[in-house]
């Protein structure tokens, strides 16, 4: 596990796991927390109590179906269900909630007050349609956010599309891409991507990793390395 570094209440406590000490095997080796990849269901169970009891969480994590929407679900009680969100937001003690990737970038946040939290998957189409901003609008009082391990800058080539779908907003957004000797080639930074739509929407406290799970095959699952593997997950409770 990583522990975020980051100035955040005493009464909350957040994770995030790496591909290390699982079962998984193959391409998902070994602490793949993805049912939907393709693995062993039998082995990501495993993984997943694995990851609950090293973390001591209080209950078991509301997993949810990332399909790169704006969605932020507020869920008041732990549930096995999985919920079609993009986000999960929490003013109850002892819900976990979860974001599973492999490339896009985990987002942790919460109040001042520890009274609120939340976890945000935010890939470009997310963090261009509004993820973020609906993510914060869930909260009160001051907001501290954590960026997570994600592809880095270095590494996540886009087109003029991804470009426009920021500039669009925000003319400002074109100082994170990068242009390539290819037209209509850029590479993306999505940490800094996520930044500045977190400065407009008024959070100024904002810590990120600085990891590439690009580029640490080692310790993090890439979709855009391997195409085929398993994913890591960053999971945030009040206590």
């Amino acid at each position: 596990m990583i522990i975020p570094d980051w100035q955040h209440p005493q009464n909350i406590q957040a994770v995030f796991s790496t591909r290390q000490r699982g079962i998984s095997t193959g391409k998902y080796q070994s602490l793949n927390l993805g049912m939907h990849v393709g693995d062993l269901p039998e082995h990501v169970a495993e993984n997943r109590q694995r990851i609950i009891a090293s973390a001591q969480m209080p209950s078991a994590p509301v997993w949810m179906n990332q399909t790169h929407s704006t969605r932020v679900l507020e869920i008041d009680y732990p549930t096995p269900d999985v919920v079609e969100a993009d986000g999960i937001f929490t003013r109850t003690p002892g819900v976990v909630c979860a974001v599973m990737t492999a490339d896009c970038l985990p987002i942790l946040m919460t109040n001042a007050s520890g009274t609120e939290v939340a976890a945000v998957h935010a890939g470009w189409r997310g963090l261009a349609n509004g993820i973020l901003e609906e993510a914060v609008a869930c909260f009160s009082g001051e907001i501290m956010v954590w960026l997570g391990p994600a592809i880095g800058k270095t590494a996540f080539e886009v087109g003029d599309d991804v470009v426009s779908a920021f500039t669009r907003v925000d003319p400002m957004a074109e100082q994170a891409f990068e242009p390539r000797q290819q037209a209509g080639k850029w590479f993306a930074d999505l940490v800094q991507l996520a930044h500045q739509r977190l400065n407009r929407a008024g959070v100024k406290q904002v810590f990120s990793s600085g990891l590439c799970t690009y580029s640490d095959a080692h310790n993090f699952f890439s979709f855009r390395r391997d195409g085929v593997t398993g994913r890591q997950a960053s999971f945030i409770w009040i206590k």
